[in-house]
């Protein structure tokens, strides 16, 4: 079994995370890879132990390379992994060095236990839908985990949004944008929204208004191999588009989105003593009474 190993350089933790999983697989004789930017930034700190140059890797080949990426961060980690995936069809551990992260599998203290259990093979892997977005027009796609949101951008004006379903008309949403979701991405900017959280293995996708100017607008759920079409005719300033909050791109309008169900699905770790209705309880506190506190 080889690891590839991403990391978000950013948390302060990373240094001592990295450290502890390099001599956990050093020690277990277990082949790793590691990305060009954390094997780089690692191989420049004082700390121990010591890595080959010859692990580090380019992000474009390190899916070849490895059978399991381990990604070390919190959501936003996760959602670049899945883009560094791609359609390789590795699966993803994640290592949640974050606070609330839906998709991080792990945190920091479980991760010994938790590696021993995949070299063990005591795992299962799940398959999650993604999207992907294009633009009419442009040959550049847009590919998700999350979600797919198309927003005013920087106009202070809320724009009108035509939406078709399998080029059938839907409604015309006029609002600061609309989130088109996956099942993953309904406990993401969804449900800030006020979205509906959708368990992952639900085959929907999910198309919510950003601050409707209609208070009846709501969110609609459509079959996962629906076609979603957005069509924008007027806005003072171009559209913004980002996929998982991370790549974006503006476009002037008259512009037209569509957004259906990606060609491969991203594929998650999941440790086989853990369940979503869990994990849904403990990151969202419900059964607390968060009205105790500390100081009351």
């Amino acid at each position: 079994m080889t690891f590839g190993i991403i990391g978000n350089l950013n948390k302060p933790v990373i240094k001592k995370v990295a450290s502890s999983l390099f001599t956990y697989l050093i020690d277990k004789k277990i082949k790793f890879f590691i990305h060009e930017e954390l094997g780089k930034w690692y191989m420049g700190q004082d700390i121990s132990p010591k890595i080959e140059e010859s692990v580090i890797t380019p992000d474009v080949v390190l899916p070849e390379k490895c059978d399991i990426i381990i990604a070390l961060g919190g959501d936003g980690t996760m959602l670049s992994a899945a883009r560094l995936g791609g359609s390789s069809g590795v699966p993803i551990l994640g290592v949640n060095l974050g606070k609330l992260g839906f998709l991080a599998e792990v945190s920091i203290e479980e991760l010994s236990q938790c590696l021993d259990d995949v070299i063990s093979k005591k795992y299962y892997v799940e398959d999650r839908m993604a999207l992907s977005a294009s633009i009419h027009g442009d040959n550049q796609s847009y590919f998700a985990l999350n979600d797919v949101v198309i927003d005013k951008g920087s106009s202070s004006r809320i724009i009108d949004m035509e939406i078709y379903v399998n080029d059938e008309y839907l409604v015309t949403f006029t609002a600061d944008g609309i989130i088109i979701s996956t099942p993953t991405g309904s406990t993401a900017y969804s449900l800030a929204c006020g979205g509906p959280i959708i368990t992952p293995n639900s085959n929907v996708i999910e198309i919510n208004p950003i601050a409707p100017h209609n208070l009846s607008a709501r969110p609609v759920i459509i079959p996962h191999d629906s076609n979603v079409k957005v069509v924008i005719r007027e806005s003072s300033k171009p559209v913004h588009i980002t996929s998982d909050g991370q790549i974006e791109k503006f476009y002037p309008a008259p512009v037209e989105f569509s957004v259906k169900r990606a060609s491969h699905t991203v594929r998650l770790i999941k440790r086989k003593e853990r369940n979503y209705y869990n994990l849904l309880r403990m990151k969202l506190m419900w059964g607390k009474d968060v009205r105790i506190s500390n100081h009351g």
